[in-house]
């Protein structure tokens, strides 16, 4: 397990965050980026790991309403991301056209339609999906705990996929779910440590969520409030 939250912890931070710095044009089909292209394999490389922790969760066989949960909300996990890929692909092409003098869409109804479903409905959508999954299995895991030790790994796994939290919520506009969510773990971590150290789902998710509720207060307090990155020129 603990070797299983760090894979995901690297996919994750690969996949949510740093592919936003490959937007050079993709060879096979220009109109479409290296970002683009990349981030159809996101659910490939990141839902089997999900379901690999899951089924590592607990001593228990699959089957019953957990495992109905977890197709549930891995269904909307990849609407989500789905719907977003496509929309921030086109946003991103109609954004660079307009910089180019070529074409402005800027105050059409196509436009807007275009940005609500890639920055008001995808985020939402995606991310509730990704919170929905978290907590499905850190209970999956207390309700039989299979007593794996968590180990350093767990850690500092929990550190990467915290700041990817942080860094995913803040530029998706979604800090209203993010930011309750992480107290509300951090809280359930905090009662639930003495178990914790054979309980490496419940650490892994609640270092992670401390990480990005402690980002999240500083972003908060430095800038007032929570601009994206893009907002702020740091992207």
């Amino acid at each position: 397990m603990p070797r299983l939250t760090l894979l995901f912890a690297m996919l994750s931070l690969f996949f949510l965050v740093l592919l936003v710095f490959f937007r050079s044009p993709f060879p096979l089909y220009p109109l479409m980026s290296w970002q683009d292209a990349l981030g159809l394999l996101t659910p490939v490389a990141l839902i089997p790991v999900y379901w690999a922790m899951y089924r590592r969760a607990t001593a228990r066989k699959s089957g019953g309403a957990a495992d109905l949960a977890f197709m549930a909300f891995a269904a909307v996990w990849l609407l989500g991301h789905g719907m977003h890929l496509s929309a921030n692909s086109i946003h991103n092409l109609v954004d660079a056209e307009s910089q180019r003098g070529r074409l402005d869409l800027a105050g059409t109804d196509l436009y807007r339609l275009i940005y609500f479903y890639d920055e008001h409905l995808s985020h939402p959508v995606w991310y509730a999906g990704i919170l929905a999954l978290a907590g499905l299995l850190i209970a999956r895991e207390a309700s039989a705990p299979a007593r794996i030790p968590a180990g350093r790994a767990t850690v500092f796994a929990g550190v990467l996929y915290g700041f990817t939290l942080f860094c995913t919520f803040v530029e998706g506009q979604t800090v209203y779910l993010g930011l309750p969510f992480a107290a509300l773990a951090t809280l359930y971590t905090l009662r639930e440590r003495r178990t914790l150290a054979q309980r490496p789902l419940a650490a892994f998710f609640g270092v992670a969520f401390l990480v990005a509720l402690l980002l999240f207060a500083g972003w908060g307090l430095y800038w007032r409030g929570f601009p994206q990155f893009t907002d702020v020129k740091l992207i």
